[in-house]
């Protein structure tokens, strides 16, 4: 009895460092049906810098993938990694393991997709928010400023301080221009609105996310532009706490975060654009390149919430759904000037 006592305990103490272990690719919270068939498994997975519970850049990622699963059938992996170090690793992993198509979501990614991309020449590696490309190795763009600008013009017609606030996670160059094309659209609204800007320099600290957001409001801040992941959700808490200031989401609908004070979303469809490029993979007919995706895809667009669009001066309101029809035809683009 003591001896299979003994194997028993080692036996579950064995499982528990294997669940452990974080140096294999494993399904985070993914399940895929059982390959019956003698097929080849399409493999498709996904590298996140922060959680899938952000309500934001990396739970919009997740949902792509599980969107590739349901309806390409497609066994699929999710890691979150933190380091340049992590980036390879499992970039490498993934190769190592036969994956057919992996997802780096984010421009950190990029260098790390060039140098491990040669190593394993039947993996597509894609990079989002990237301009990088190879044999086996693509970018993906986001128009994100078109948009930004459109919340811009919102945002400056709803102030009455004419002070708004903008706050990231770290200085990305999308964040960044993001915030340019913000500040442009306000200013279009309002030639004199101020613009306090602030990085929290990370993408998951929620109480430092709301510090920022209670600095910002303190300097008079009634509108705050957030783009930082998990961290963007003390934006919110710290918009509902005071009453003071209203939000506007970032890369998903963030609209239900907290409705009371959130104006509107600037909302990437990414499931949409990762399942486009998984279709393409699995079909054979993808060619790595720079893949880019904005208002006129339908891919990238500002969500108004409906509690909050009658209080947007109609000229506004005019204005913006006549830049957003002209975008949607790539009549108009921030990067080529505004209006």
């Amino acid at each position: 009895m003591k001896r299979r006592r003994r194997s028993t305990i080692r036996l579950v103490s064995l499982a528990l460092l294997a669940s452990c272990s974080t140096k294999e690719p494993s399904d985070h919270a993914v399940s895929a049906k059982p390959d019956t068939g003698t097929e080849k498994r399409f493999k498709v997975a996904l590298l996140t810098p922060g959680p899938i519970s952000d309500q934001s850049w990396n739970g919009g990622a997740y949902q792509g993938l599980l969107r590739i699963r349901d309806s390409l059938g497609a066994s699929v992996s999710h890691i979150q990694t933190k380091t340049p170090a992590e980036f390879e690793e499992q970039f490498r992993q993934y190769g190592a393991q036969g994956y057919d198509l992996v997802f780096g979501h984010g421009f950190e990614f990029q260098d790390a997709a060039k140098r491990v991309g040669p190593e394993f020449p039947r993996t597509i590696y894609v990079t989002t928010s990237s301009s990088t490309s190879g044999a086996n190795v693509a970018g993906m763009e986001f128009a994100f400023a078109d948009a930004s600008f459109l919340a811009g013009l919102v945002a400056g017609s709803l102030s009455k301080t004419g002070i708004l606030g903008v706050i990231g996670g770290t200085e990305l160059p999308p964040v960044k221009e993001s915030f340019v094309a913000f500040e442009k659209g306000a200013r279009a609204a309002n030639p004199s609105v101020r613009i306090l800007k602030s990085y929290i320099g990370n993408w998951d600290d929620v109480s430092a996310g709301k510090e920022q957001a209670l600095a910002q409001i303190g300097r008079g801040a009634d509108v705050i532009f957030q783009n930082a992941d998990a961290a963007g959700l003390g934006v919110f808490q710290a918009a509902r706490d005071t009453r003071r200031a209203l939000i506007i989401g970032s890369n998903s609908n963030q609209n239900g975060v907290a409705p009371e004070v959130t104006v509107g979303s600037v909302v990437i469809d990414l499931p949409h654009a990762f399942l486009s490029v998984a279709r393409e993979v699995k079909d054979g007919q993808f060619k790595p390149r720079v893949i880019r995706l904005g208002t006129s895809s339908d891919v990238v667009s500002l969500v108004l919430n409906p509690d909050f669009a009658a209080r947007v001066p109609p000229a506004i309101q005019h204005r913006v759904d006549s830049l957003r029809t002209e975008m949607r035809a790539a009549r108009f683009s921030v990067q080529a000037g505004e209006r």
